[in-house]
């Protein structure tokens, strides 16, 4: 009799309702696919089926760049691309890949797979740098590449860099990353010497940039806001074809030799998609990554 009862309420029992795990992993790949990638990657702890549909190739080659066939075989070797999966891709690229002799930095924004791009000073052809009376290279935390140029005193102010990388394409905005003082520690503390710093309110610096395509930007300004790092926009270019190499000229200039300056740390040049102007925590967030 129990045993029964026991078949019969069995058969009786209602179905189990439906998990997330129930499911196809297809399904789940396809949805994924049309979210960024650190959301992605959140759900991808949920269970086993979020776990493999995030591993799609699709999904993420969805999320690189048009030209990232391009952009391998600029920053890796050639057999980089057969041996990863297009999720290693996307997050090898997201990486700060250094190109030559390490000073340049390559990276892709973790959120949205844009390319960015960081030259170091010694990257750029600085007029005096090597006469030690003006210039100095002296080591920093603050910087992403460990040391900065920094200025004493000149009559003649002249940085001047070029890039020639395939961009992918869209609109891109160039800065450069300066501080008047030189920044230290002390007791454990930041502080900062403008013992130095003069001369860079009398007359406005020059920032320009040229790319092989015809295009060119310029804008001046003083520099002002001592102790402090500042970045100062020279212009925006736009890249149409990702396939092909962008050449890029630019330049920060200061040549009026009616007066001195001084003070000055000159860390970087820093491009980036022009949209991320709208997000005002970028370029801080950048250098930190």
């Amino acid at each position: 009799m129990g045993i029964l009862f026991s078949s019969t309420y069995a058969r009786k029992a209602p179905p189990s309702s439906p998990t997330l795990a129930d499911l196809p992993e297809s399904c789940v790949a396809s949805i994924i696919g049309y979210m960024d990638p650190p959301q992605i990657c959140k759900l991808a702890m949920l269970n086993r089926t979020f776990r493999a549909a995030s591993s799609a190739d699709f999904v993420w080659e969805s999320k690189l760049p048009p030209n990232y066939h391009v952009l391998i075989a600029e920053i890796f070797d050639q057999t980089f691309q057969n041996n990863h999966s297009k999720r290693a891709i996307y997050a090898n690229l997201c990486r700060l890949n250094s190109l030559d002799e390490g000073n340049k930095k390559v990276w892709l924004d973790r959120s949205t797979g844009k390319l960015c791009m960081c030259i170091s000073s010694k990257g750029l052809s600085i007029t005096g740098v090597d006469d030690r009376r003006y210039w100095n290279r002296i080591p920093t935390e603050e910087s992403r590449f460990h040391a900065v140029a920094y200025l004493q005193q000149t009559w003649w102010f002249e940085v001047i860099g070029e890039v020639d990388f395939p961009f992918p394409a869209g609109t891109y905005s160039l800065f450069f990353r300066i501080h008047l003082g030189r920044a230290g520690k002390r007791f454990g503390r930041r502080v900062c010497n403008t013992e130095h710093v003069h001369g860079w309110d009398k007359k406005p610096v020059r920032f320009q940039l040229w790319t092989s395509d015809g295009q060119y930007g310029s804008s001046q300004c003083f520099l002002k806001e001592p102790a402090k790092w500042s970045f100062y926009h020279a212009g925006d270019f736009t890249v149409v074809n990702g396939n092909v190499s962008t050449k890029i000229k630019f330049s920060m200039t200061q040549i009026d030799c009616t007066h001195t300056k001084g003070g000055l740390c000159l860390d970087s040049v820093l491009i980036y998609p022009s949209e991320f102007r709208k997000v005002k925590a970028f370029l801080n967030h950048s250098l930190a990554s």
